[in-house]
């Protein structure tokens, strides 16, 4: 099973240095289990087995966050997107994970001076007015500067590290096999999906090392956003008090897209605030795949909330645009910034928030957008049969007590039931969902883990602006206005036209294939593929155990044979003795030495006799 994974031998002066971390943070059983010990051997490598750290006292959740800090950017990038999967691992590790951090040391300037003019044409200091050659910030993958344009803009120039692709590159190709292995190894880690978490991991580290993507990205959520006006501030004390009593009845709904503020009665009117949400201008003369070129934000960090309010700033009205903006882009565009923490937030005077750094995005189509607002809105009105049918449709092929779920689900949601809005905790709330279906082995379809993170980290950061901050709330108007869209019925007969026109075309295609499959019968090319991962680890086993056996045949051969030549005279001697007979012994010796140390060392790295 080993061989097709190790196509370029440039690639196992990775995989030691890989396995090598594992083994001293104790997963050398791991290691040895999957064979990468044997290959590493085969090949010239030595593993120092007894150079492991002292972490008896370390949990393992704390052990597998320093090895990825250890293993460098793509394995703490994987850190980072896993700390989101709440729907694959349990709480203790999401903490963990969630500590590492996304730093290195800054790379000499005049490396990356270099690589600009490639990128640029000319030096930065022709290209630019003004280039501070101190970097803002510094990360695994680039690196930020600012800068100042010819014509007075002030801009932020992003620079991808050099070097750094076929870095990447590797890593993820060990990080594919070294899923595959995983998987046919343990049939409990097939469960996680672990193939398909790398690949659209893969594919999502390689769309952040395209600055140009990146580029693409910020344009597109600044046009989503281009005509976008946000009352957050207009919130009365007649909605709350029908926001906390769960009872949206027939008030004033707040709407994005509705030019008209909400008052009470006999409150006067104040203009709305015009572009409550800023996206960075992207500059593209002078953007490509190594390069980003931006607006600069001058701000105030997400994280700096005394300045917010030395500044000034009006933090629930913060929270609740914040809040309004990240599900306008998950709920309405499909298209949303995946990590929306507070240090990819700045706030700006007027109470206007700017979001930044668009290299992880989500994406969801409209069916999935659909089942979301469904959820959401069970969740929040008490539904457990709506919460039950769309984690059911989410479970795929993966096998689900499902009257074990539906009983679990019924009883979660019923401890909600009853509580005014404002007291949901609406991230604790998923959390504690996602972690009933993990225990239910649900595993949520990849498109969906950068949703819940999104969520999440938005209601954590909204909760830091204003700790009585009402996600349900405000998600509620929202979800109302979507399933009216769902639902009308101009949505309805696009659906249903939708699925006649799928229903003739596999009508009509029947016969056809039907026709290809008959003949192709007749003909005998008819081919049943059948994948069995266990069966090949048994053959290869069968295969070594086999290897064994003819090199000990051999060996008794050699000792039978010199026997008899030892008693024939005559011919060459050495040291008084035949030498054929001598020189069969001594081979016998050797072939004897290599199969009990080949033995010694397969028992040592746990080989069990039944796998």
């Amino acid at each position: 099973m080993l061989g097709p994974a190790f196509f370029s031998m440039r690639d196992l002066g990775r995989l030691y240095d890989i396995v090598s971390v594992l083994i001293r943070y104790g997963f050398g059983d791991m290691v040895r289990r999957m064979g990468l010990a044997d290959l590493l051997e085969r090949a010239g490598k030595v593993l120092r087995w007894k150079d492991t750290r002292a972490l008896a006292d370390h949990p393992q959740p704390v052990r597998v966050r320093m090895m990825l800090e250890e293993l460098g950017p793509t394995f703490i990038k994987l850190g980072q997107v896993l700390s989101g999967r709440v729907d694959l691992l349990e709480p203790d590790s999401i903490a963990e994970l969630g500590k590492l951090q996304d730093s290195a040391t800054a790379v000499p300037y005049e490396e990356i001076r270099q690589q600009l003019i490639e990128d640029l044409g000319a030096p930065p200091e022709e290209v630019f007015a003004q280039f501070d050659p101190v970097p803002l910030a510094t990360a695994s993958i680039a690196q930020v500067y600012r800068a100042r344009l010819r014509d007075g803009d002030e801009v932020i120039v992003k620079v991808r590290r050099p070097g750094i692709r076929p870095i990447v590159e590797t890593d993820l190709r060990w990080m594919k096999r070294l899923a595959q292995l995983a998987e046919a190894e343990s049939p409990e880690l097939r469960n996680f999906n672990l193939q398909q978490v790398v690949r659209q991991f893969g594919q999502s580290l390689r769309n952040e090392l395209d600055f140009a993507v990146e580029c693409r990205n910020a344009t597109l959520i600044a046009e989503h956003f281009a005509d976008y006006v946000d009352y957050a501030d207009a919130d009365t004390d007649t909605d709350r008090a029908a926001g906390d009593a769960g009872d949206y009845g027939d008030r004033p709904v707040r709407r994005d897209d509705v030019p008209v503020r909400p008052v009470a009665p006999n409150a006067a009117a104040t203009p709305a605030v015009t572009a409550p949400v800023v996206i960075p201008r992207v500059y593209w003369p002078w953007c490509g795949e190594r390069i980003c070129v931006q607006e600069y934000i001058d701000g105030i960090p997400g994280r700096h909330l005394a300045e917010a309010d030395r500044a000034g700033l009006d933090r629930k009205v913060l929270a609740r645009r914040g809040a309004r903006a990240v599900l306008k882009m998950i709920l309405e565009d499909g298209f949303f910034h995946a990590d929306p923490h507070p240090g990819n937030v700045f706030y700006l005077s007027g109470n206007r928030i700017a979001f930044i750094d668009f290299g992880m995005v989500g994406r969801i189509n409209q069916q999935r957008r659909e089942e979301v607002t469904q959820l959401l809105f069970g969740l929040v009105k008490q539904e457990p049969e709506q919460v039950v049918e769309i984690l059911l449709d989410w479970s795929g092929s993966t096998v689900v007590d499902e009257e074990g779920l539906v009983g679990e689900i019924q009883t979660f949601v019923e401890r909600y039931r009853g509580v005014p809005l404002k007291q949901l905790r609406f991230g604790a709330m998923l959390s504690d969902m996602l972690a009933l279906i993990r225990q239910h082995r649900v595993i949520l379809p990849p498109d969906l883990a950068l949703l819940v993170k999104a969520f999440i980290s938005l209601e954590g950061m909204g909760r830091e602006l204003d700790p009585e901050f009402d996600m349900a709330g405000e998600a509620m108007p929202i979800l109302e206005r979507l399933l009216r869209e769902q639902y009308a019925p101009q949505a309805v007969l696009r659906r249903g036209w939708g699925s006649l026109r799928e229903a003739l075309s596999l009508a009509t295609g029947l016969p056809h294939d039907l026709s290809r499959l008959m003949r192709a019968a007749r003909r005998g090319r008819v081919e049943i593929h059948v994948d069995t991962p266990n069966l090949r680890r048994l053959g290869n086993q069968l295969d070594r155990a086999i290897s064994r056996l003819v090199v000990g045949i051999v060996i008794a051969a050699l000792i039978i044979g010199s026997s008899i030549v030892m008693t024939v005279p005559g011919g060459p001697s050495l040291l008084g003795l035949p030498f054929f007979g001598l020189l069969g012994f001594l081979g016998a010796v050797a072939g004897s030495i290599w199969l009990c140390v080949s033995i010694i060392k397969s028992n040592r790295q746990g080989h069990d006799p039944d796998r």
